[in-house]
């Protein structure tokens, strides 16, 4: 099992920052929101969501999808590596 950890570390990586980054999206969208509005603020731009409860929706749904494309890598690798 550690071999296969180490034949891909950087994707190994990768793949769990994205699943960590999709569950804190699809777990605290509103946050996720905010803190894409704040950012947005630093750099001189004013965005707001026509729309909260769509956005709360979307967001959510970019997360679980963020959470499920990062766990496909990790088996896709695994696979991968098997062959």
């Amino acid at each position: 099992m550690w071999k296969l950890f180490y034949c891909f570390p950087a994707l190994y990586l990768f793949s769990a920052l994205s699943f960590i980054i999709g569950l804190f999206i699809y777990l605290k969208p509103d946050k996720a929101i905010q803190f894409q509005i704040d950012f947005y603020r630093r750099i001189n731009w004013n965005m707001q969501p026509v729309s909260m409860e769509k956005e709360v929706r979307n967001t959510k749904a970019m997360g679980l999808f963020l959470v499920v494309a990062a766990l496909a890598a990790v088996i896709t690798i695994m696979l991968k590596t098997r062959l």
